[in-house]
């Protein structure tokens, strides 16, 4: 990775972590680009977010290019991930980072807000299993602010149709390992990286030790997501937008 005289060039961790993300999800950029849609019709265009499970900050970099006058607080656990984060996001008064563990019954006491115009998260709540994921959905209840969303873009299995999963999953990775041919940078390859690098190696060794390889979570289909979310006090909830193998799901308190 390159350095500036500084020291580790922060936007070009942001861009590489984008890129491995995209191996994964071609249509990453759509899935944003519907989310922010939904968060200007919902709350309009000066929210205030919170960026859950931020990772290192990618939700919170297209809305503020998108909406300038917004507002945006990342949470996480991840030292690494909220490394680069706070790197690429140092000087800007509109963005705070605030570490926490989203399975801690009290992480919401440490938010600089008491409610938020829209709670948004992508790609990151299948870490958790189903149980203390409905239980986070109730305490993301009292955060939103009423006529306030949430929103998740995530891997949303449908157990009902297998053979549609197992067709859908085959092309998928067929094309991942097309483009892992091409060049491309998986996620074990990109973690390598990091640890190689002197600002990052630390908190590198630091999130393996939290969370191991990767988390062992659920991927409930959608139907569950906004059946859960209802039930745990958002009054409407559905898909906005899915692939074969991802949605995002609205919940409007």
């Amino acid at each position: 990775m390159t350095e500036t005289a500084a020291g580790t060039d922060w936007q070009a961790w942001q861009l590489s972590w984008d890129r491995q993300q995209e191996w994964y999800m071609p249509d990453r950029e759509e899935r944003f680009r519907v989310m922010l849609d939904m968060v200007e019709a919902v709350v309009g265009p000066e929210p205030r977010v919170l960026d859950l499970a931020c990772g290192t900050g990618s939700i919170t970099d297209r809305l503020l290019k998108r909406f300038p006058a917004a507002t945006s607080t990342g949470v996480d656990l991840d030292p690494a991930l909220l490394a680069i984060a706070r790197g690429t996001f140092a000087g800007d008064d509109r963005v705070t980072f605030v570490r926490a563990d989203l399975k801690d019954a009290g992480w919401t006491a440490r938010l600089p807000h008491d409610s938020y115009d829209a709670v948004l998260t992508a790609t990151a709540l299948h870490w958790l299993h189903s149980e203390p994921l409905a239980a986070l959905y109730g305490q993301l209840a009292a955060v939103v602010r009423d006529g306030g969303v949430f929103m998740n873009a995530d891997h949303m299995i449908d157990p009902a149709t297998p053979r549609i999963n197992a067709a859908e999953r085959a092309h998928r990775h067929a094309a991942m390992e097309r483009a892992k041919e091409g060049g491309a940078v998986d996620w074990a390859a990109w973690w390598e990286l990091a640890a190689r690098d002197p600002e990052l190696a630390g908190p590198t060794a630091e999130r393996f030790e939290i969370y191991g390889e990767h988390a062992d979570g659920d991927t409930p289909s959608a139907e569950w997501h906004a059946r859960t979310l209802r039930a745990a006090g958002f009054a409407e909830a559905r898909a906005v937008w899915s692939s074969p193998s991802d949605s995002l799901v609205l919940a409007l308190k």
